[in-house]
């Protein structure tokens, strides 16, 4: 369970440009469920997901998180839930690292590195053997059906494959939570199609999905079983889906 409380991101504060992204947000977002953030660019959905995903901080209001598997909580905090508002940065990387994995809009992999170097990147600061997360790199790779471009740069491959890559990456440390910023945003419609076809599948095993999206394809979709609609930083509409 994720839960947002009267949360409010403000930029530039006290000067002449000062700007609210996120204006008094409350939300629940159920553990297992895809939830999608609708709205149009500026809306405030990107803003909202670098808040739940431990990127950023909220200027007021509280985030709180339950069944966090990380080393510095208490067995009664892990379950019953902790408020992440005000929590030191080397706790904040803690959980970005062991509860949420993220497909960024842009991809933001690494040129010059191939897509084995790539998906493996997030695990190498936890301390597991090289050749374990090796491993589990190698078959993501395989299950998203790229694993004859392992050792290839990312540079040289397509939209597609660079979408597999990025989600492969996402994966590595099998995040209970996937965070997606508008992950259709530069595919065609197959593409688009193909990719709430791996949403499926973070369903299937028990992952949470939170998805800012302005695409039909992904906010439309039966996979949805909840949309919650943005506007100027504040939700206007939730529905849950049928």
């Amino acid at each position: 369970m994720i839960e947002l409380s009267h949360v409010t991101k403000s930029f530039n504060v006290g000067k002449s440009n000062q700007f609210t992204a996120v204006d008094d947000v409350s939300l629940a977002i159920e553990p297992g469920k895809l939830t999608i953030l609708k709205g149009p660019s500026g809306s405030g959905k990107t803003t909202l997901l670098s808040l739940i995903g431990c990127m950023s901080r909220p200027s007021s209001g509280r985030i709180r998180l339950r069944g966090v598997r990380t080393a510095f909580l208490t067995t009664e905090e892990r379950e019953g839930g902790f408020d992440i508002s005000s929590l030191p940065e080397r706790f904040l990387t803690e959980i970005r690292r062991t509860t949420f994995g993220f497909i960024f809009q842009q991809f933001n992999l690494i040129r010059g590195i191939s897509a084995l170097e790539n998906v493996m990147l997030p695990a190498y600061p936890t301390l597991e053997s090289h050749a374990a997360f090796q491993a589990r790199a190698k078959e993501l790779l395989r299950l998203f059906d790229i694993s004859r471009h392992a050792a290839s740069r990312v540079e040289w491959l397509s939209g597609g494959e660079l979408q597999r890559v990025a989600i492969a990456r996402a994966l590595i440390n099998d995040p209970a939570v996937i965070i997606a910023d508008e992950p259709t945003a530069h595919l065609d419609s197959k593409l688009s199609r193909e990719f709430m076809e791996i949403v499926a599948t973070f369903k299937a095993q028990g992952k949470t999905v939170l998805i800012a999206s302005h695409d039909p394809i992904a906010y439309d979709s039966q996979l949805a079983d909840r949309v919650v609609e943005m506007r100027d930083g504040r939700t206007t509409a939730d529905r849950p889906e049928p």
